[in-house]
């Protein structure tokens, strides 16, 4: 799975692939959802064709789907399975006899290069290495396969070699440092070769619409000498995938130069110099055009557009889609009875201190923080779970689901092993908190609304409404101790993120922090709810622990300290049995926003703050920090009356990412997340030791990547940077 989805390279991937869908080919999908019979296209379309190779004869088209190898004929009709293999199989190159087969396999290792005998069915492996070849095409003879490769250059550049098709060692054939060089294409009579320069469009060519990052150069460089380069076009416009006509005095390739991407032609003439102007040979005025591969005869030129497999005819310029139906079982992983005792995520401490709630690939589960062993399955759902939170009764676990058309709160209630939906709907409810009696439940939802949900009644209302902080990591409001305020994250002038109060009663929101910063994700109340703790920081300064006192800040001494043995802690859950002394302050004092700026001040912790959390007793602070690069949990004290000076202690020291840091009831140890392993630290004795935790699931690969997708659209969908999708419709994008 991808939680959290913080990846933004796949959500990039994500909108190219979706958006480059809906604009290239959302009228048809139309028509064929009409229908009450789906079409031979339309049930082409539940699967994707892609990358797909033709034959020398122009008569056989092979492609991948499904992490496996097709073939089908140029003319379409039923599909037969060429390769199938657990790795992933791709782009199929016929060899220019038409007896082999070429294509890439993730089998061995990142991606290396094999050739099929389409007589016999035996595979051979070409190329040995441990990152990604990208196929590009043979040598006219059959002898060489070409490839381009990132192994061997700085900062993902590629160069371009050789290799014998029998096996052997590959050679360089363009390898100049910095320089991107690939899509490799040697000429008909084996003397020069075409290729592709400058840019990124090789690591990116999924990118829908126009990017100068993508674009790029076209370059003749000879093979029957001393390397000499040639250029053929300048870098205006993305120009990949040249391919040869087969009297070698033409190119073709593709390029978005006028918009959307289209096969265009040049001549090419012996002395390069002296090449033609170009021509656009398709018209498509939106979407993709991926993946080219060229006949023998130079006549069919086959491509990837809109998950389908295309063909066009050079001379006429006409282009169709190739009706395409899967006979046979591709080979997707079966479902797999998975023991998973790390990458745990969300992680959650019951107030009891007696148990831990956490997420596994998605699904809830719960265990004994004591002695761990295998965890009870809270949730069971494809869909993706989130967010755990106790209840103060330690009974009850309310958490996100994404089961409906947004993101809705359950509630779990252990006592009778029942699940119950607290909000419904297709609005996006994140961040559940329980009130400390246990009788509200607070929540965002949309990023717009803080909301509080009464338990009993299942009834909830607006608090505040305004621009909140629904970031991807979704930082939780906090309530005060008393139950009285709400304190939040809200996003103001200048997408400043800074601390407000709101009245659980209802009223404005009160603004008690006034900085220019960018990040900020936890917010956590003092004991007595007098001052709030938050990390804050801009993008590339380390981040602080920011201290507001929310009343008028009085020293405290030591010789307070016996007073307060006769006064006796109130608990928020009952009444006291005795009557309060009357001169016993109240638990929290109301805060005084009246001059509440000055009272900001930075906890000179000394380290890159990023979370934070405060310990029952009031007397220290867990703080998930960096030094040197390396994030651990520290202890702070806050404590007061403390003899000794207050300094950061190192409370863990492995490498690992820490999440979720959280203190047991007695405020002695730390509970975290290590790599996503649940880890306890002491905080005296700064000892660490393991809770060893088994979640026990069944992974079905198909439904788990159809949940993935759905967490990508939703989140692309809820923090794209345009409101309007730069004008693609987003829904009909997900439909499509």
């Amino acid at each position: 799975m991808c939680p959290a989805m913080r990846t933004t390279a796949c959500l990039a991937v994500l909108a190219a692939i979706v958006v480059g869908a809906v604009a290239s080919g959302g009228a048809s999908a139309r028509r064929d959802r009409t229908q009450q019979t789906p079409s031979t296209a339309a049930r082409a379309a539940l699967f994707a064709f892609a990358e797909p190779g033709i034959s020398p004869d122009g008569r056989e088209i092979a492609f991948a789907s499904g992490g496996d190898i097709w073939s089908v004929a140029s003319s379409g009709g039923d599909a037969r399975l060429l390769v199938a293999d657990a790795a992933n199989d791709r782009r199929p190159l016929f060899s220019p006899d038409g007896l082999r087969l070429a294509f890439v396999s993730t089998r061995t290792g990142g991606g290396d290069i094999y050739v099929l005998t389409l007589a016999s069915g035996g595979v051979r492996r070409v190329t040995s290495d441990d990152g990604l070849e990208q196929l590009d095409g043979w040598s006219a003879d059959g002898r060489w396969i070409y490839f381009s490769s990132t192994s061997r250059d700085v900062a993902g550049m590629n160069d371009i070699f050789r290799a014998p098709a029998q096996g052997g060692t590959a050679m360089a054939v363009s390898d100049e440092r910095y320089v991107n060089e690939f899509g490799a294409a040697p000429s008909p009579d084996g003397r020069r070769l075409a290729l592709v320069a400058r840019g990124i469009a090789s690591n990116q060519w999924w990118r829908n619409g126009s990017s100068h990052l993508d674009q790029s150069e076209l370059w003749l460089r000879n093979l029957d000498g001393p390397p000499v380069y040639t250029p053929l076009t300048r870098r205006d416009a993305r120009q990949v995938w040249p391919m040869w006509s087969p009297d070698g005095r033409a190119l073709f390739y593709v390029s978005d130069r006028g918009g959307a991407e289209n096969i265009w032609t040049r001549a090419v003439a012996a002395d390069a110099s002296a090449s033609g102007r170009e021509r656009q040979v398709t018209s498509f005025k939106a979407g993709r055009v991926l993946w080219p591969s060229i006949g023998g005869e130079g006549r069919t030129i086959v491509f990837e557009r809109d998950f389908g497999i295309w063909t066009l005819d050079t001379a006429s310029g006409a282009a169709r889609q190739v009706p395409i139906v899967r006979r046979g079982a591709p080979t997707a992983p079966p479902p797999e009875r998975v023991r998973q005792t790390a990458t745990f995520s969300d992680l959650a401490l019951s107030p009891d201190g007696r148990k831990v709630a956490f997420v596994a690939r998605g699904d809830v589960f719960a265990a004994s923080a004591k002695e761990g062993g295998d965890a009870a399955r809270v949730s069971a759902t494809p869909e993706v779970e989130s967010q755990p939170v106790w209840a103060p009764d330690s009974r009850r676990l309310a958490y996100v689901s994404s089961r409906g058309a947004g993101h809705q709160i359950y509630l779990y209630d252990f006592a009778d092993s029942s699940e119950s939906a607290l909000t419904a709907g297709p609005a996006r409810d994140l961040s559940p908190v329980f009130s400390p009696d246990g009788k509200w439940l607070a929540f965002l939802r949309d990023g717009k609304e803080l909301r509080v949900l009464d338990l009993a009644t299942k009834q909830d209302r607006v608090v505040a409404t305004g621009t909140l902080a629904d970031t991807i990591d979704r930082p939780r409001p906090a309530w005060s101790p008393d139950g009285r305020w709400i304190a939040l994250f809200a996003i103001g002038a200048k997408a400043f993120t800074n601390v407000e109060l709101v009245p659980v009663t209802g009223g404005p929101r009160r603004p008690v922090s006034f900085l220019a910063n960018v990040n900020a994700n936890t917010i956590a109340w003092s004991r007595d709810g007098t001052y709030l703790l938050f990390d804050t920081g801009q993008r590339t300064e380390p981040g602080q622990l920011a201290r507001v006192d929310l009343t008028l800040r009085t020293p405290k001494f030591r010789e307070d300290l016996f007073r307060d043995l006769f006064t006796e802690p109130r608990n928020p859950n009952r009444e006291p049995l005795n009557p309060e002394p009357l001169n016993r302050e109240p638990l929290n004092p109301d805060p005084v926003f009246a001059g509440i700026r000055q009272r900001l001040s930075f906890v000179p912790v000394g380290l890159d703050v990023g979370d934070v959390a405060v310990s029952p007793d009031g007397k220290t602070a867990a703080l998930l920090a960096a030094s040197a690069g390396q994030t651990n949990v520290y202890g702070y004290s806050l404590d007061e009356l403390a003899t000794d000076r207050p300094v950061a202690r190192q409370l863990s020291t492995s490498t690992g990412a820490k999440a979720d840091p959280q203190f047991t009831p007695d405020s002695r140890e730390v509970y975290f997340l290590d790599a996503g392993r649940i880890q306890i630290a002491s905080v005296e004795s700064r000892q660490v030791r393991a809770l060893t935790v088994t979640a026990e699931l069944t992974v079905d690969f198909a439904v788990e990547k159809g949940r993935v997708f759905e967490q990508a659209w939703t989140l692309m969908r809820d923090h794209f940077f345009d409101a309007i999708f730069t004008g693609v419709e987003w829904a009909r994008s997900r439909e499509r």
